[in-house]
């Protein structure tokens, strides 16, 4: 049985790396939340659980691509913050974690499609600790030449040799065809 693991995953036109990827990048995009319905007690004695929605805010280490034969699921192991002495709420509103208090290492795996992206930026007033931050997706195409690929794809890193020698207009299109002709603008000439 083999598992395959990627560095980087594209699924639902969100682009997920691993910790060590970015790692050796300038951007980030290790950051995962998911929101899970889940019953929550007080303590061991607590007769009364409460059932309702918990944030969890993680980081993430591999992702897996499990092929069943007949169906396939990718997952993320991650390293979850401790929602108890690694998150806070700032007086101004933003969400601090401490990435160094991690728990639920007896549960790290997710399901790729149940976590939306989240971004952490360190905090310059408090040091250890992050800001959180969430933004719309990118929405990546899912589209590589003329193949359909679905929800899901591997990124494939482009390899350009050098700017192209083009004399004339002519040469472009021929060379790269109208998708990188902008449309709207005046034409500048420079010599």
């Amino acid at each position: 049985m083999v598992v395959l693991s990627y560095w980087t995953y594209f699924i639902n036109g969100v682009k997920f790396n691993t910790k060590a990827q970015d790692d050796v990048r300038t951007v980030q995009n290790n950051g995962v939340y998911l929101l899970a319905h889940t019953m929550q007690v007080a303590s061991a004695k607590d007769k009364n659980p409460i059932v309702s929605n918990m944030g969890f805010y993680g980081v993430i280490q591999e992702i897996w691509d499990l092929d069943y034969q007949k169906f396939r699921i990718v997952v993320l192991r991650c390293d979850w913050i401790d929602n108890t002495s690694g998150l806070v709420v700032d007086e101004f509103g933003f969400t601090l974690v401490d990435l160094s208090k991690i728990e639920h290492r007896h549960d790290q795996f997710v399901m790729a499609s149940q976590v939306k992206q989240v971004f952490y930026v360190d905090d310059p007033m408090h040091r250890g600790w992050s800001v959180l931050l969430s933004m719309r997706n990118r929405e990546y195409n899912d589209v590589i030449g003329y193949d359909v690929l679905g929800d899901t794809r591997i990124e494939c890193e482009p390899f350009t040799g050098g700017i192209p020698n083009v004399d004339t207009f002519d040469d472009l299109v021929g060379e790269f065809g109208n998708e990188n002709i902008r449309d709207g603008c005046e034409d500048i000439w420079i010599d």
